[in-house]
């Protein structure tokens, strides 16, 4: 598994892009002193929000348990309660360990004490940290989606690639073992070739999706750096709705695409190896709220170069998704189960042999940062990395592209460019 892993890298980085961020010169990551093995690793986070708040209880949580030696010193945010709260979270439950709290995430990764650095920020945010955190000679655990454009994707992969660095991207699913029990087998030929995979995340609210609390009382100024938050992304009139709930903007982020689909997407992708996407069609709608720019219903279909076509279903106004399935021209691969189960299909019933693959269970996130937290320490691959998450990135891109203008759109693997069908 580590050396598909690390095949995975090394197709990441193997042609040189030609977009219009070709351009950008590929960091030389600082030295920094391996961690000794009785040595604490030495944590920071940027963006203690919801999703980062969660990370810091994990690494509490793992350290109190003692399933990894670990600090947690160095917090950041453009908001400064969230930093004080983590801060002060960090502090009461690692007693005698120094904690500090930044407003500019760059002061943070210039200490020379860390080892690694969790970005758990909205998206546009995510590659310009990372890149920074790597040149700093950081190992990096980076949310997922990647970004929102799939240059950017692509040449965090190429900075990855150029540079001894460990960096885990936050699609927990691949720590799930049936996904390995699936590559081996379709990589061995029993399903034959895999010609039609599906899957989904659908869930549902009375009131719509990713509507959390505003809290009046942050507003730009003393509390709150909106300029930096903006980003490269441009500057922006002030909106709490933005701030607080930003993931229901086109503008901001890529929405269900984004924020659900790769958990299910990366692992198959993983499971198949069928090379780059290279035509993506989207459609999807406002069914039910009607007050999210970003769509509530997605369904995508993926040609891939391999011969190979993946159909993905994507929902915050119902429940009911797609059984996760890979189709083979000698057999099927049931996946949304615990287990990895193959069954034969009616005219090879007599080749081939039902399999019923049990695998343990477990919570992926936690066993994503303990893999992360590992490969630190040992320089091995981890099992999510950026090369694998740059190819759910084009989809994600050409999906969000494809939505908005009604047309399909396509990938060039040996240019790495995206047009209009």
């Amino acid at each position: 598994a580590r050396a598909a892993l690390a095949g995975i890298a090394a197709l990441g980085a193997s042609a040189l892009g030609q977009d219009k961020r070709a351009a950008r010169a590929i960091p030389k990551a600082k030295a920094r002193a391996r961690v000794a093995a009785d040595a604490p690793l030495k944590i920071g986070l940027i963006g203690p929000g919801g999703m980062g708040s969660g990370h810091i209880g994990g690494f509490l949580d793992a350290r109190a348990k003692n399933r990894e030696k670990l600090d947690v010193v160095a917090i950041a945010d453009v908001c400064k309660p969230r930093v004080d709260s983590a801060v002060e979270t960090c502090k009461r439950d690692q007693p005698g360990v120094e904690v500090t709290g930044y407003r500019d995430w760059r002061a943070l990764i210039a200490r020379s004490d860390l080892h690694g650095v969790l970005i758990a920020t909205p998206e546009h945010w995510h590659v310009p940290m990372a890149v920074a955190a790597i040149e700093a000679g950081l190992d990096v655990y980076v949310e997922k989606p990647l970004c929102i454009r799939h240059e950017d994707a692509l040449f965090l992969s190429d900075a990855v690639a150029a540079n001894d660095r460990i960096v885990q991207v936050g699609t927990q699913y691949m720590m799930y073992p049936k996904y390995e029990h699936a590559r081996r087998l379709i990589a061995e030929g029993a399903i034959g070739h895999a010609t039609l995979s599906q899957t989904s995340y659908c869930r549902n609210s009375k009131d719509g999706e990713w509507l959390y609390s505003i809290d009046p009382a942050i507003q730009p100024g003393e509390l709150l750096d909106w300029k930096e938050w903006c980003g490269e992304n441009g500057e922006a009139p002030w909106d709490p709705n933005v701030y607080f709930r930003w993931r229901r903007f086109r503008r901001w982020s890529t929405g269900i695409v984004g924020d659900l689909l790769p958990h299910q997407m990366t692992p198959l992708l993983y499971a198949l190896d069928v090379g780059w996407p290279v035509r993506v069609d989207a459609i999807g709608g406002h069914y039910a709220d009607k007050a999210m720019e970003n769509h509530d219903h997605v369904v995508l279909s993926i040609q891939f170069e391999k011969e190979h076509t993946m159909l993905v279903v994507g929902s915050t106004c119902n429940e009911n998704g797609l059984e996760q399935l890979i189709r083979g021209h000698h057999a099927n691969l049931l996946l949304g189960g615990n287990n990895c189960v193959l069954k034969p299909e009616r005219v090879y019933s007599e080749e081939v042999d039902e399999q019923d693959i049990a695998c343990e269970g477990m919570d992926p996130q936690d066993m994503l940062r303990l893999d992360w937290m590992r490969s630190i320490r040992t320089r091995e691959p981890n099992r999510s990395p950026v090369a694998l998450a740059a190819h759910a990135m084009v989809i994600i891109d050409l999906a969000t592209r494809s939505l908005w203008d009604g047309r399909a759109w396509t990938f060039d693997p040996k240019t790495r460019t995206a047009r209009p069908a």
